[in-house]
């Protein structure tokens, strides 16, 4: 929820009258009014509105959250118009170590299909399949691809396997 204040304290100081300027040590006191924080603080300005900026005098400006995290204050004038965000010094997130301890690890994929053990390849589609046997090049796991030497074949190919024993061509409905 954004919260909105209205800063009459900060009219445009002597010094700003004589420049045309809006001085910015007054933003500085109204945002730390306004965070409740003093710079450099948590949960107050990160550092001190820049003396070099030259906004022009403003009667009355107004300050609100930028977001609902409160990571930044937008001070803003509307007569001249302007607006200036000043960033604010967040507390740190904490580090959800315990909750990652706490969680098991993911279990490992078992691996179906070990190099040099016999695989049945099969293909097909509705109305037709064809089975081819061959040995396994690589391990894989259950759905995970692999290449079998299949008699006949100059080149390996490639399968998906699906259980011990059993691959499939990618690509075929089975």
């Amino acid at each position: 929820m954004y919260r909105l204040l209205l800063c009459t304290a900060l009219i445009a100081s002597p010094a700003a009258a004589q420049t045309g300027f809006q001085d910015t040590s007054v933003i500085d006191r109204g945002v730390a009014n306004f965070t409740g924080k003093p710079i450099g603080s948590e949960g107050g300005a990160r550092a001190p509105v820049d003396a070099r900026l030259k906004l022009a005098s403003c009667a009355m400006v107004s300050m609100s959250w930028r977001a609902a995290n409160h990571d930044s204050v937008v001070v803003s004038c509307t007569d001249p118009e302007w607006r200036v965000y000043v960033p604010v010094i967040l507390a740190p997130t904490p580090i959800s170590a315990p909750a990652a301890a706490a969680a098991p690890a993911p279990a490992k994929p078992q691996v179906v299909i070990k190099r040099g053990d016999p695989v049945m390849v099969e293909a097909g589609a509705p109305g037709f399949s064809i089975t081819r046997d061959g040995v396994a090049m690589t391990d894989a796991v259950a759905g995970g691809r692999l290449l079998v030497d299949v008699d006949g074949v100059k080149k390996p190919i490639q399968a998906i396997a699906l259980e011990p024993g059993h691959a499939a061509v990618p690509g075929f409905n089975l």
